[in-house]
């Protein structure tokens, strides 16, 4: 693993116990320019997990808390009158940043969810006819909670699209959660983390990341889990040419982060769940035989051949 990749995984870890794989795909996501969505109970760490990776980074962080009265403004932004110059002045609204905290997402009306899917896509706000690039890097990190509905909205498969990854936390084991509980006795567990790496360092890492070679029979296999997803009974809708695009990109992320320069199956492997699950829609058969669209996808991924260099 890349030495300062280490220092910035490690500085996450001093206050997110046990989670060194969800910090990874985290980190993965950042480099592969992508969005995630981290989905879970309440309680296991989950903003807690995309505000340390935020402080570790020196960037612009903002956190949005989603409520269903959030308006389209408060996240892009709006224009109003300036007093002295009779002009239309732009204000800022929440994702003009480099990382956006989006809380509890599907707790916002629709509209509110629709506004982020310019943003989410074009990396850009385009408002009263003017367009406005956001900052580079640019990143969106919800979080949800799967079992309370009420007051809530279903995130659109269309904006489930936008999320490159889709990662749980997942309860801590019983040593993980003795050393949690140790720690919040201590004042640097709700400290706030020093960074450890700039926004030009991040540049860098993302730039290096896209150079990470793949070979014809990698990208065959991911077309082949692709067209096994859309071919299963266990699925009404596979995985979009997108999904494949998301697919071989955090592929290359995970193979950089690894260390290498080139892309292996087990880089794809796992990264696949995280970036192919959220996208499908589980047939009737899918929905009764396994707990969750991860585990369906583990299934369908059995029956494609791993290629061997």
């Amino acid at each position: 693993m890349d030495q300062q990749i280490e220092k910035l995984v490690n500085n996450i870890e001093k206050i997110i116990v046990g989670k060194r794989e969800a910090i990874i795909k985290v980190i993965c996501a950042m480099l592969a320019e992508g969005h995630i969505l981290i989905e879970d109970v309440p309680g296991v760490g989950k903003t807690r997990l995309v505000s340390a990776l935020a402080s570790s980074v020196d960037g612009m962080f903002n956190r949005i808390q989603l409520t269903p009265d959030i308006m389209p403004s408060d996240i892009v932004g709006f224009s109003m009158i300036d007093p002295q110059t009779r002009e239309l002045e732009y204000k800022q609204g929440a994702a003009m940043c480099n990382f956006l905290l989006a809380d509890e997402i599907n707790r916002a009306s629709p509209k509110a969810q629709s506004s982020l899917l310019e943003v989410m896509e074009e990396h850009q706000i385009s408002l009263d006819g003017v367009t406005m690039q956001l900052p580079v890097p640019f990143m969106v990190m919800a979080t949800q909670n799967p079992v309370e509905t009420y007051g809530t909205y279903h995130l659109p498969e269309a904006q489930m699209d936008r999320f490159l990854m889709k990662v749980s936390m997942g309860y801590p084991t019983a040593e993980e959660e003795f050393d949690i509980i140790t720690r919040s006795e201590r004042d640097e567990f709700t400290a706030k983390l020093d960074a450890v790496m700039t926004i030009d360092d991040i540049k860098g890492h993302i730039a290096a990341a896209k150079k990470v070679r793949c070979t014809d029979s990698i990208k065959n296999y991911i077309v082949a889990l692709l067209n096994a997803s859309r071919s299963s009974d266990l699925v009404k809708l596979g995985a979009s040419p997108r999904a494949g695009i998301a697919l071989l990109k955090a592929a290359k992320a995970y193979a950089y982060v690894s260390g290498r320069d080139y892309v292996v199956p087990d880089d794809v492997k796992a990264v696949m769940s995280a970036v192919l699950s959220h996208r499908l829609m589980l047939s009737p058969k899918g929905k009764s035989a396994y707990p969750n669209a991860e585990a369906v996808m583990e299934q369908v991924a059995l029956s494609v051949a791993v290629p061997v260099e």
